[in-house]
């Protein structure tokens, strides 16, 4: 409680206010009148020596997920407006200020206040009616300014008691904290500093994501699943519509995490590949060995991208799962795609992703749709390792056989198969999943500039199978990329046998961009 007298006009003079000390930096607030006056011809209040404590008033947001976007001042007023019902004391500082912020932001979290933003130069204009109004529907007792003159904030809040001293302000309690409220915050962000003080002053949880996308942070995804929040909010537009970062925060909060950490595949990550069927040498170099040994095969040709590479690189094996059969064997379904059973692949997927690799399943899928056999694989799909391949070259239409052309798919039929992956990929709210589309002719997608890379669940990789010496490589490599649409990645693979000669890791590495995926058949 508070008590008022009044007393004479004092003579203007500075009072020197010392702010919490930072480190090399000793903050002092000159106002034009003495420390705690409200106004030279209003009340001074003095707080009463007593233990009753004021307690500001929260609440969880109203929705359940929303960002919040808007200037750093605009941010700071809807994020006390989200939290706080009102407030015994609310801190303002001068948000133009790169000292006060932090100052201000120590003190909100000692007086248990939100802490707001404004200017010198606010004056009347928006940014002031916006400061004004927040902090009357707080209702404060006090509002304590930081790094701006007492008289220039008074000008900002006619009506409010405003103030320069801790000794002025009523004492405060903390709120009962808000467990299951998380706020998200980009680190570097002009608001992140006031965002942060406010939302630990209401006692919910601070998640600092270094891009906007929780998912790609392996600190936010453990934070986030640790917190399990009823309600999200996000500091900033870049963070995206709220539907989007509902999704995310949905799926980080599982923890789960993808070999090398996060739940976003690419830039991330760099995947180092073997190629082929188990148990079959002639199909590539994964079936030329055991699954133990390949697993350490793997991991040996995957060692020397670590190197080169700035993220992590993850042993990966590349699996063929439906197998293109000769001209004649078109099989009992006439589709001459042999479809391996996914009780005869899951002891290679199990223990590839117990040994922390990623599994991608290949398709040749002859003259069967893609999408079915596709669908085949959902159980090994529902794996939050395992990715898909799809290889045109072994797409066959309803006339042609296999080994007589090149195949090719249409447009169509891979966004079918997208729309799907992508729809799976939400459903179990699962990491990120890999969609690769082998290439080495620009006929093999019919209509590439159509694919649908706007599915947030997935990240979808061109891969460049040429073969033969470096320059016909180069020229396919650059083919490749001069037809791929924006948003999609890039692969690259060696030939043990084909190529001639085949290209060294640094070599491989020197393409432009750095291929994110190698594989070696």
């Amino acid at each position: 409680m508070l008590l008022e007298r009044r007393v004479p006009c004092p003579r203007p003079g500075p009072a020197r206010v010392r702010l919490p000390r930072l480190p090399g930096v000793m903050l002092v607030v000159l106002s034009a009148v003495a420390v705690g006056a409200t106004s030279c011809t209003g009340p001074v209040a003095h707080a009463r020596s007593t233990d009753i404590r004021l307690i500001a008033r929260i609440h969880p947001p109203a929705a359940a997920t929303a960002v919040l976007t808007g200037s750093p001042d605009v941010l700071a007023a809807e994020l006390a407006r989200e939290l706080f019902a009102s407030a015994p004391v609310v801190v303002v500082a001068d948000g133009s200020s790169p000292a006060a912020v932090p100052a201000a932001a120590i003190l909100a979290e000692r007086t248990h206040a939100p802490l707001l933003l404004t200017s010198s130069r606010a004056g009347a204009g928006a940014g002031s009616a916006v400061l004004r109004a927040e902090v009357r529907a707080l209702r404060p007792r006090a509002v304590l300014s930081v790094g701006l003159a007492r008289q220039v904030l008074a000008a900002q809040l006619p009506g409010i008691n405003v103030v320069t001293g801790l000794a002025m302000l009523p004492r405060t309690s903390a709120p009962p904290p808000l467990h299951r409220v998380v706020v998200l915050v980009h680190q570097g962000s002009g608001a992140a500093v006031a965002a942060t003080a406010t939302a630990r002053v209401a006692g919910a949880r601070v998640v600092f994501v270094r891009g906007y996308d929780p998912r790609a942070s392996s600190t936010a995804i453990s934070a986030l699943a640790a917190a399990r929040p009823t309600h999200v909010l996000a500091i900033g537009a870049g963070f995206g519509p709220a539907g989007r970062l509902a999704a995310r925060v949905t799926v980080a909060a599982t923890g789960v995490q993808l070999p090398g950490g996060g739940q976003v595949l690419f830039p991330g990550h760099r995947l180092v590949a073997l190629y082929g069927y188990p148990g079959t040498p002639g199909l590539g170099a994964l079936g030329q060995q055991g699954l133990a040994a390949s697993i350490a095969r793997v991991r040996r040709a995957a060692a020397p991208y670590r190197a080169l590479s700035d993220v992590p690189v993850v042993p990966t094996f590349e699996i063929i799962a439906s197998v293109a059969q000769g001209p004649r064997d078109p099989g009992p379904d006439g589709s001459y795609s042999y479809e391996s059973s996914v009780a005869s692949l899951r002891p290679w997927v199990r223990r590839a992703t117990a040994a922390g690799m990623y599994v991608v399943l290949d398709l040749q899928p002859g003259r069967a749709s893609v999408l079915a056999q596709a669908r085949k694989y959902a159980p090994l799909l529902r794996l939050p390792n395992v990715g898909l391949a799809v290889d045109p070259e072994w797409k066959l239409q309803p006339s042609q056989l296999p080994l007589h052309q090149i195949g090719g798919v249409s447009i169509a039929e891979v966004n079918s198969v997208i729309r799907w992956l992508a729809r799976l990929t939400a459903r179990y709210h699962l990491p990120q999943k890999l969609l690769v589309l082998h290439q080495f002719r620009l006929s093999m997608i019919r209509g590439e500039r159509w694919l649908n890379t706007r599915q947030d669940d997935l990240a979808i990789l061109i891969h460049m199978d040429g073969q033969g010496t470096p320059t016909e490589k180069r020229e396919t490599w650059a083919a490749v990329l001069g037809a791929a649409p924006a948003g999609v990645f890039f692969g690259w693979k060696d030939f043990y046998q084909k190529d001639h000669p085949m290209l060294s890791p640094e070599q491989t590495m020197a393409r432009t961009p750095q291929p994110v995926m190698i594989s070696y058949q």
